[in-house]
């Protein structure tokens, strides 16, 4: 009947099917030519790491009051020791080297904020850590903290160090002099470019003899 519907010959089929087969196989040759791979699951690479660790944003940066200071404290960043400023009270300084050693030690001890924790930074100082006065027949300058200065870890040690050594009033002699609660006699520690480099590092900081 003219017009009436006549089914493609079985032939014909089978050729038209090989056709669209070759033609998925080498759309998918070409694809891998190119270096494409195709998956079905979601790849998650992660978060994306910071291009510029151990910096802060200015918008960042910690405020300060009237009546307080920026004064440099030694955090751990990327394994090294990184300052950042903190505010200390406008008459720490002046007041004595106690008063400013424990100004600086309440900063540096302190868990970093969320801004500089961001930025990579965090700190290795016991929260509990106190600095105590000198004892008589202590060498000058010496501070005595509650824990023996060589139970720190390096990292803390080092940061400790560091920091104290960027105040004029806690260096004598070009060392930072510190002493623990025992009867060990004080030693005298130094700041140097490689404890700034390697603070994990046992051999820093350099110890002065001060006999």
């Amino acid at each position: 009947m003219t017009g009436a519907f006549r089914p493609m010959p079985r032939a014909a089929r089978r050729r038209g099917a090989v056709a669209v087969l070759g033609a998925v196989l080498a759309a998918a040759a070409l694809a891998s030519g190119c270096g494409i791979r195709t998956t079905s699951v979601p790849v998650d690479a992660g978060a994306a790491p910071s291009r510029v660790p151990c910096k802060l944003p200015s918008a960042d940066v910690t405020t300060r009051s009237p009546d307080s200071v920026a004064a440099p404290v030694y955090l751990v960043c990327a394994s090294q020791l990184v300052t950042v400023d903190r505010p200390v009270p406008a008459g720490a300084s002046g007041a004595g080297a106690l008063v400013a050693a424990r100004a600086l030690l309440d900063q540096v001890r302190q868990v970093p904020p969320e801004s500089e924790r961001r930025a990579g930074f965090s700190t290795a100082v016991p929260a509990g850590l106190r600095v105590e006065p000198s004892r008589a027949g202590d060498p000058a300058g010496t501070l005595r903290l509650s824990s023996q200065p060589e139970d720190l870890s390096e990292e803390a040690l080092a940061q400790l160090v560091c920091t104290y050594a960027e105040n004029e009033a806690l260096v004598t002699k070009g060392s930072v002099v510190l002493g623990g609660p025992g009867e060990y006699p004080p030693r005298g520690y130094l700041c140097t470019s490689q404890t700034k480099a390697r603070p994990q590092d046992g051999t820093t900081p350099d110890v002065l003899d001060l006999d």
